[in-house]
């Protein structure tokens, strides 16, 4: 009786603690956790930027050569698709005599295309100077959440996913947009083709093969972009955790994109 009643124990400690049946050894936490958070913005560093340091990367600012004019920030605004354009509105809302506002006309008329006219060196460099300024830092963090982490947190709370799920969904909204695109697929296209072949938590379907179908969605999408044709970031990262089945996004996280490799430890 004595070991079954440690049995009993043992059971409700699982149930009244929410204790994750993957091993995390806590409670399964949303992609909106600090720490998962944190794991999220330094997985999508490591394809945007080659480092795990996304803290480092407000004042990135390069064109890349993928049609989108400049790529800059944290994860990766552009001046062709919009965004660039949206934290620096937001920088000037909060710092009206800041160093880029004078670049916004030149910024709304390069919006969908590669253009550098009204910009090149002048804005660049003010851009890397405005990254000092923590008004500008929360310009880009608040463009982030509105724009991508926000809308990509609510489908996959919505789909039924788990962190891992969550971080799935943000990435490909970062890098492919929400709706399609001249030459691009985007996010919600992506999805739909995932639904035609497996169904999402939410509906009853298991996880792991809806991750997978959503993935394989994805490296579709990226092939179709010649600028994105390499799919490391999903076949030799997020797939890989898939296969893991590290939902929570448990450490050690350990992958490779575009060649290089990482690892993360803790949180």
């Amino acid at each position: 009786m004595k070991h079954r009643r440690l049995a009993l124990a043992a059971v409700a400690a699982l149930v009244l603690t929410g204790c994750s049946g993957s091993g995390s050894g806590g409670p399964e936490k949303d992609l909106d956790d600090p720490a998962n958070k944190d794991i999220a913005m330094r997985l999508v560093s490591s394809a945007e930027n080659s480092t795990l340091d996304w803290k480092a990367q407000y004042g990135y600012v390069e064109d890349i050569g993928d049609g989108r004019g400049y790529t800059a920030g944290i994860i990766g605004f552009c001046s062709g698709t919009g965004d660039l354009l949206g934290v620096v509105e937001r920088y000037t809302a909060k710092r009206p005599a800041n160093a880029l506002a004078r670049f916004l006309p030149a910024l709304r008329a390069v919006n969908g295309s590669d253009s550098h006219e009204g910009l090149g060196d002048a804005f660049t460099t003010a851009w890397a100077k405005a990254a000092t300024d923590p008004a500008f830092r929360s310009a880009q963090d608040a463009e982030r959440d509105e724009t991508y982490f926000g809308p990509a947190l609510e489908r996959a709370r919505a789909d039924g996913l788990s962190a891992l799920g969550q971080f799935i969904y943000y990435d490909a909204y970062v890098m492919h947009g929400y709706a399609d695109a001249e030459g691009t697929v985007g996010f919600r296209t992506i999805r739909a083709q995932a639904l035609d072949g497996a169904g999402t938590p939410s509906e009853g379907g298991d996880e792991e093969t809806y991750l997978n179908a959503f993935l394989d969605a994805r490296v579709d999408a990226i092939r179709k972009e010649p600028s994105h044709s390499d799919t490391s970031r999903v076949e030799t990262a997020q797939r890989v955790f898939v296969r893991e089945g590290r939902l929570q996004l448990e450490t050690p996280l350990v992958w490779k994109v575009y060649g290089e490799s990482f690892r993360i430890d803790g949180r």
